[in-house]
């Protein structure tokens, strides 16, 4: 009875070896999806000591490369396989995105653009083409190459939070929020869409829903400063100012080194009338970044409050000399001499302001300096 069983085992064996032996991809392919690039790239290595040519092992291990940031390797063996094969839009698209990696748009977009006419059905081919003219600020093209991988299909989250972005950016919030909802229904435990179409709220003017939908951000993913800084922005448009204190406070623990939730924050007590503590809040911004000028501003309208017009007036000279350009902060140093009563002076800074299009400065010519 025992050797009935032994052909029945090799039956089942036998197979089982041969199938592994005729696709030796497999074990590669398995372990790319569990991250293990180095292990893929060994086994694929191996693969083409024996068979060069092999174009599906060289577009796996181009993949591998990517995986491990590998880009000029990854861009290396898929020109090798464009060689063997100059119809390969796969190869095509995978160069493309291995070029965007290391910032040759332009590059990438060639790609893009020979893999599409191969196969004008290429969604993915479409998605990269967009986010490369993204990168050179070709919104419309961005927009319709978007807009055309949704029409291929299949609908995806990504796809529409692409979209989103971009009308975001070109001002059209509404029909953001369209596409960032679209893309919540079909993804909703990503916390980031909450928080763009929260973004896109705001732009729109919407507050409220702005902080309904960074509400359900920061339940999924509580630990990001910058969901606790926008609601703070929008819990600062409605006049919320203890909210958006306690959103900026918590956004300063999760990352103590951004500038701008302080300044933020500095302008949320500026307010509150909490001039010390805004006067504080800009210091510790300026410590972080002395290069921008707002945050000297912000400082100097503080100090005027306390009327410290000394510190005011050495603020404005620094903004001043970071961006020369504004004529709000040479009619601002204006006003700060004026108290000081250094007429002189203020009607120079007046004569500045007004030449650099302040309609405040000339006014105040007319009055203080015939």
């Amino acid at each position: 009875m025992q050797k009935s069983f032994l052909p029945l085992f090799f039956l089942l064996w036998v197979p089982a070896l041969l199938l592994a032996q005729s696709d030796p991809l497999a074990s590669v392919k398995q372990k790319m999806d569990t991250g293990d690039f180095a292990g893929a790239r060994a086994l694929l290595n191996s693969v083409l000591e024996t068979d060069p040519k092999n174009k599906s092992a060289l577009t796996l291990r181009a993949e591998a490369r990517m995986g491990q940031d590998d880009y000029y390797g990854a861009i290396s063996d898929l020109t090798y396989v464009l060689e063997l094969d100059s119809a390969d839009s796969q190869a095509l698209n995978l160069r493309g995105e291995a070029k965007m990696l290391l910032g040759d748009d332009e590059g990438a977009i060639d790609d893009f653009e020979k893999a599409i006419r191969l196969n004008p059905n290429y969604a993915d081919a479409y998605t990269n083409r967009g986010l490369a003219r993204y990168n050179i600020e070709d919104l419309q093209g961005a927009y319709f190459d978007f807009s055309k991988a949704l029409d291929l299909g299949p609908p995806d989250a990504d796809k529409y939070f692409n979209r989103g972005l971009l009308k975001a950016e070109l001002g059209e919030y509404v029909s953001a929020i369209d596409d960032y909802t679209k893309a919540i229904e079909l993804d909703k435990e990503d916390a980031s869409l909450y928080n763009f179409r929260g973004v896109a709220h705001y732009g729109a003017g919407n507050f409220k829903e702005a902080i309904a939908d960074y509400d359900v951000a920061i339940k999924l993913d509580p630990e990001d400063p910058l969901k606790y800084e926008n609601r703070g922005l929008a819990r600062s448009a409605l006049e919320d100012y203890e909210g958006a204190l306690a959103d900026y406070s918590r956004a300063i623990e999760l990352d103590p080194e951004e500038p701008d939730t302080y300044n933020l924050r500095g302008v949320v007590k500026f307010n509150l009338e909490d001039h010390d503590g805004a006067i504080a809040d800009y210091t510790r911004a300026i410590e972080i970044d002395n290069t921008n000028p707002v945050y000297y501003d912000n400082r100097a309208l503080s100090r005027m409050e306390k009327e410290d017009y000394q510190g005011a007036l050495e603020d404005y000279t620094t903004s001043i000399e970071l961006y020369p350009q504004d004529p709000e902060t040479y009619y601002q140093r204006a006003l700060v001499k004026l108290a000081m009563n250094n007429q002189y002076d203020a009607c120079l800074d007046l004569k500045q302001a007004d030449t650099r299009g302040s309609v405040e400065a000339k006014a105040l010519l007319k009055k203080h300096c015939k």
